[in-house]
């Protein structure tokens, strides 16, 4: 096993005051080297495609904040528009990849990607589909006439394809629609076309992704957990197997075939692949961080990171204020005719330099709406 490069940087910083300072030392360093590895506080690689394959792929259930999730991690002349305009073109595509939810996956990585973790998408929902009697003749079926409807480069809505379906007979609205859609995503044959107005439309994968080529499976495994762990680590393998979707035993396997380097730090092991930057925090950052956003959800594992608050938001939950790698507050914006208002709940009172930082990070997501931009903050005592 392999020694962990990660640790002594973060030791450096300990003191001899107690147990609970030196783990909430150790789990500061991890957070800023999450921060780095998932370019939120370090540039990545130009272009909002590339930085999709850098990070593997990036949760997109709601398509405006995961627009700015990626956004975030861009250069800040990238403007929301541009990221739209990789989404048309189908540089990026949206599909079920991973879990059974939204993601963004640059094309040339949807084929080997889908073949590794569609299998385990599809025995998650089987039990759903049996309820909503969708067995497999009826998928079959209904792909084939979704294959067909879409042939000679046709981008056709959600809704046209179901009416496609109801007149072939099979059900073609609201939830089993969702349904059939996904399988047949799942399946490698349909995936996002550009969107028509303001609606999302599916295009054949084989012709937005022409190119996309599989990878035998061990090969496979090998290459998603060497995308987790550049993009996310450093990481547990109970957050690798959450993320990825994959049973543990695949996850484990995955991470020791790149022989990555682990330490246990405040009693859990993290993986961490290949020499890491020493990560030198200058000054405060604050974050604007969009609901969904990576480095909340792609763990399962979360003493590093904690985010009980986060997580028990339910049908309320809201955009998180990230300042120098942990949650303090909450936040929302409301746009109008004369620009777009950030509404700020700080959990805590917030320094004079947080403030600062906080009205850098504003004004960063302004510029990437390229709209006037203002806000207003509280803070709870």
């Amino acid at each position: 096993m392999g020694r962990s490069r990660f640790v002594p940087q973060v030791r450096a910083a300990q003191t001899r005051t107690g147990t609970d300072e030196q783990g909430l030392r150790l789990n500061q360093g991890i957070a800023d080297q999450r921060l780095q590895n998932q370019r939120i506080t370090r540039s990545g690689p130009p272009g909002a495609a590339k930085m999709v394959s850098w990070l593997g792929a990036l949760q997109a259930q709601e398509y405006g904040p995961a627009k700015w999730s990626l956004g975030l991690r861009l250069p800040p002349g990238v403007s929301d528009a541009v990221v739209e305009r990789a989404i048309d073109r189908g540089q990026i595509l949206r599909t079920h990849i991973l879990r059974p939810t939204w993601h963004f996956v640059a094309r040339d990585d949807i084929r080997w990607m889908l073949q590794l973790t569609a299998p385990q998408v599809h025995r998650t929902m089987s039990n759903y589909n049996r309820q909503l009697g969708l067995d497999s003749p009826v998928m079959t079926r209904a792909t084939s006439i979704i294959e067909r409807a879409l042939g000679d480069g046709q981008y056709l809505t959600r809704l046209e394809l179901g009416a496609q379906l109801e007149r072939a007979g099979l059900p073609g609205k609201s939830t089993h629609l969702a349904h059939i859609m996904m399988h047949a995503e799942l399946e490698g044959v349909v995936c996002s076309g550009p969107r028509r107005g303001r609606h999302f439309t599916y295009a054949l994968l084989a012709d937005r992704a022409p190119q996309a080529a599989g990878l035998v499976r061990e090969e496979a495994l090998s290459k998603l957990a060497g995308r987790y762990l550049q993009s996310h680590g450093p990481a547990t393998v109970r957050d690798f197997a959450w993320w990825s979707g994959l049973k543990a035993a695949d996850a484990k396997r995955g991470l020791e075939m790149l022989r990555a380097d682990s330490a246990v730090i405040d009693g859990v092991r993290y993986w961490s692949l290949g020499r890491s930057n020493p990560v030198t925090r200058r000054r405060t950052t604050a974050h604007l961080l969009p609901v969904y956003d990576e480095y909340l959800v792609a763990y399962r594992d979360r003493v590093a990171v904690p985010h009980t608050l986060y997580s028990s938001w339910g049908a309320n939950i809201r955009h998180a204020l990230v300042i120098d790698g942990q949650i303090a507050g909450t936040w929302r914006s409301k746009s109008g005719d004369r620009g777009t208002e950030v509404q700020v709940q700080a959990t805590r009172g917030l320094s004079p330099i947080e403030r600062r930082e906080l009205s850098r990070a504003v004004a960063r997501y302004g510029r990437f709406l390229s709209r006037p931009i203002s806000f207003r903050s509280a803070d709870r005592a």
